[in-house]
């Protein structure tokens, strides 16, 4: 079974086509980066990958169902997220607040799920920090929360957008390199705009540019190492490499 299977999906905004003819799938456990130019349509696809949009046209499952069914078992990593740093929240209490549908009437969560927070800090290497409040944490430390917070659940689909986009270098490296580590054990969708960091992590990657093309990374000439994504480097359905078949 497919952990993503698009069929023929199209959707308008307003009557504005953002994503047309759009057909992929992804495997169980693969690595996929997420490219393309602004407006080019992948925020919408990762909300209708969450169910937060429906399609006008074609289908979307997730492991056989609609994502709505399946919401449960889909991580979501925003970008950012809107914390105030100045409030006392912990590190632990950051990723327990992914567990928020499992607190009982009185506001407290399981021991299992306490247990389990713990768990996924230390998988990510920061279970030192469980007891430190966010605003004292760096970007990658943060994203690194964020991560814990959307494993909590156990999903089976991780989504990611731009999980690097506010971190340095270094940053960057460690989480392309710990999600590669996280994929033996959840299916991976990353949104990226560094083609270059993704390519030496990633099993694949799916161009968003109103319709979706799948590449290898051998496909993946100079040009998108450039940041450009053109319609010369495609004719009939086919990559095109510096203008040439």
């Amino acid at each position: 079974m497919k952990a993503i299977d698009v069929k023929e999906l199209c959707f308008s905004y307003n009557h504005t086509c953002i994503l047309h003819d759009v057909t992929f799938s992804v495997e169980p456990h693969e690595f996929i980066g997420v490219i393309g130019p602004n407006g080019g349509g992948k925020s919408t696809l990762m909300k209708l990958l969450l169910g937060f949009l429906k399609p006008n046209v074609g289908t979307i499952e997730i492991f056989g169902k609609n994502p709505r069914e399946n919401y449960p078992h889909i991580g979501y990593v925003p970008q950012t997220l809107s914390i105030d740093k100045q409030f006392p929240i912990t590190v632990k209490e950051i990723v327990l607040s992914g567990s928020i549908s499992d607190l009982n009437l009185w506001g407290v969560y399981p021991a299992d799920k306490e247990k389990e927070a713990l768990v996924c800090l230390e998988e990510l290497g920061i279970s030192h920090l469980a007891d430190a409040t966010v605003g004292n944490l760096s970007g990658g430390q943060l994203q690194r929360v964020l991560i814990a917070r959307a494993l909590v659940s156990k999903p089976k689909i991780l989504l990611l957008d731009e999980p690097t986009a506010s971190i340095d270098t270094q940053g960057e490296k460690e989480i392309f390199a710990l999600l590669k580590t996280l994929k033996s054990k959840v299916t991976i969708l990353m949104v990226t705009h560094d083609l270059n960091a993704a390519i030496q992590e990633v099993d694949r990657l799916l161009l968003v540019q109103r319709t979706v093309t799948s590449l290898t990374i051998k496909e993946v000439c100079e040009h998108f190492a450039m940041g450009l994504y053109h319609a010369p480097l495609f004719q009939s359905n086919h990559l095109i490499h510096l203008g040439k078949k």
